[in-house]
């Protein structure tokens, strides 16, 4: 019995206008920079227009990435909220590509620009099983002293009565064809600007560890301390964060270089500790396990893997043949591609937008 398990970050599934620009220039798109725009109505028609034409070709090719993952069970990121889900799953999603989700969970967590994390399910898989979603829990409330996580690191303005997650642990329990399968869904603190000479990953990561002990406890709450390997659990999302990345080295002319360089430390590390769970992209080439592109101009560029599907011990061993797919036909042409990866792009990508997202979409068959 088989089940395709994925999880993408779908990039702002977004149902608000954000006429911010007008007054802040670092929040204006480039484009109306090109024009003299006189008033703030006349900026906000103009953004209007132009969000709404951007939205579509994005959409597109949100909705062709995920039916190439052809999922049964769609971990999203990102999302504003249901009546945004189901605008999207009903006009792009099965009017477009025909590959519906009739399924949907998403609960209000604690994003300050209200992005949540939730979930698309199918009524059965493609081998015909039914999936039954028999429990759904939202750890959105969970803060630092409830889990004695709070440390003077997580930075200034964190209390210990903050919110771990900055978004949510969506707890999800299943029955696929009968047999129990356990879904955690989080998208963990994005890596801000640097502050007190770190750059933005370090000084960030604390609060990325703090969720994924967060998760964890979570997890070992449930099944029990030492009794969590048997189980079938797996963890998916964007947790925006790396234990290896490919650093780019080179320019255009005279060719690029693509260096696996590994981490000596990750707020993943959470993770694989004492074989807590199993990352299965590592079965890929360490070259071809990205995700995601990452470049602040020629000094600063990487592939890294953002996007993950953790699987606990016991599912592991019983897919070890199985290898996660990654979805790369949506991202734009700016982003750089190891020797022998290329891919045929979507229709209407552009440089660097349109695009199906920033991030790839992550799929694995699983036997449960």
């Amino acid at each position: 019995m088989s089940l395709r398990l994925a999880t993408f970050n779908i990039e702002n599934l977004i149902t608000r206008f954000d006429f911010s620009g007008f007054r802040n220039q670092l929040r204006q798109d480039r484009v109306l920079r090109l024009f003299d725009i006189r008033n703030e109505a006349e900026y906000q028609r103009l953004e209007e227009a132009r969000t709404v034409a951007h939205t579509d070709d994005t959409r597109q090719q949100s909705a062709l990435a995920i039916a190439d993952a052809d999922a049964d069970i769609l971990c999203l990121q990102e999302v504003d909220n249901m009546a945004a889900l189901q605008a999207f799953e009903y006009g792009y999603l099965f009017r477009m590509v025909g590959n519906g989700y009739r399924q949907r969970y998403l609960i209000e967590g604690n994003d300050s620009r209200g992005i949540d994390v939730c979930v698309l399910v199918r009524e059965e898989t493609r081998d015909g099983q039914p999936i039954e979603c028999v429990d759904v829990r939202s750890h959105a409330t969970i803060t630092y002293r409830d889990f004695d996580l709070y440390v003077p690191e997580l930075g200034p303005g964190l209390r210990p009565d903050d919110k771990v997650f900055k978004r949510d642990c969506l707890e999800l329990d299943f029955r696929i064809g009968g047999r129990p399968f356990t879904l955690y869904v989080v998208h963990f603190k994005s890596m801000g600007p640097g502050r007190e000479g770190l750059d933005g990953r370090t000084s960030t990561m604390p609060v990325r560890a703090a969720e994924a002990r967060a998760v964890r406890r979570i997890i070992e709450d449930r099944f029990g301390p030492g009794h969590t390997a048997g189980k079938s659990f797996a963890i998916c999302g964007d947790m925006n964060d790396y234990q290896e990345r490919l650093v780019i080295e080179g320019d255009r002319r005279n060719g690029y270089r693509f260096i696996p360089t590994p981490e000596p430390e990750s707020a993943l590390d959470v993770f694989s500790a004492n074989g807590f769970a199993v990352n299965p992209m590592l079965r890929r080439p360490a070259d071809d396990r990205w995700t995601l592109y990452h470049s602040r101009g020629p000094q600063e560029r990487h592939l890294c893997q953002l996007d993950y599907i953790w699987l606990s011990p016991a599912l592991a061993e019983r897919n070890a043949r199985h290898v996660p797919e990654i979805i790369r036909a949506g991202q734009p042409y700016r982003t750089l591609f190891p020797p022998g990866q290329e891919v045929e792009r979507y229709p209407r990508i552009g440089w660097d937008r349109p695009k199906a997202s920033d991030h790839c979409p992550v799929v694995m068959t699983l036997d449960v």
